[in-house]
């Protein structure tokens, strides 16, 4: 999937204050794009903002070339599930699900966890998990937590996954496991990448790099 983002900008609190002030940018469909800069520089607000999890002040957000402001509520709900995969610095597994169950969320909205359960067992493999699919996320360790949580954003082959500090709780073993699996899916499912991240060196791995100082593009 394409992403355009055309002057955006961003406020908040009375009186607004910007947080971002009038971005272009534009992803490729299949690109791996690194947003980096400081705390406080608005990554996490354009990542919202381009993953439509919240809505510009002023600006277009065009997907696929489609203004998302043009979306109704459950059009938006529906290309989320479908299309897009999230992954956060905290893993938000259910604890009453297994590994198996939290990866089928978004599959049961959907009324396919049936259809998907290969796939979920496909991903639990191919991510090291195979012998954990009946354990609870108290039960997995703080790696294996994050692995869960990216085939959960996985499990509808999106086109899209926005990756916010993925690997920001985790140690550098971890972080490293954590990175190659997303750059695999990158790279062997043309699903586009966008990631958060504060590492130096994970950075030096996307494709293109993006980054913010103080709400507008610096790089």
């Amino acid at each position: 999937m394409k992403i355009e983002g055309r002057g955006l900008v961003k406020s908040f609190g009375d009186p607004p204050q910007e947080v971002l002030h009038g971005i272009d940018l534009r992803i490729e469909h299949g690109e791996f794009v690194a947003l980096t800069g400081k705390s406080g520089s608005g990554k996490s607000t354009l990542l919202y903002l381009l993953s439509t999890l919240d809505t510009p002040t002023r600006g277009e957000v065009l997907l696929d070339g489609i203004d998302a402001s043009r979306l109704g509520a459950h059009e938006v709900h529906a290309l989320r599930n479908r299309k897009m995969g999230f992954v956060f610095q905290f893993h938000y597994l259910l604890p009453d699900l297994t590994a198996l169950e939290n990866i089928l969320l978004p599959a049961m909205k959907t009324g396919e966890n049936h259809k998907r359960r290969p796939r979920a067992l496909e991903l639990l493999s191919g991510f090291g998990l195979s012998g954990k699919a009946d354990r609870l996320p108290g039960q997995l360790s703080g790696g294996e937590q994050q692995r869960v949580a990216i085939a959960r954003a996985l499990i509808m082959s999106p086109s899209l996954i926005f990756a916010d500090e993925p690997t920001g709780n985790l140690d550098s073993q971890n972080g490293e496991i954590v990175m190659n699996l997303l750059k695999k899916i990158n790279r062997e499912e043309g699903s586009t990448l966008v990631l958060i991240t504060h590492d130096e060196d994970f950075a030096r791995e996307a494709a293109r790099r993006i980054e913010l100082k103080d709400g507008r593009v610096s790089s």
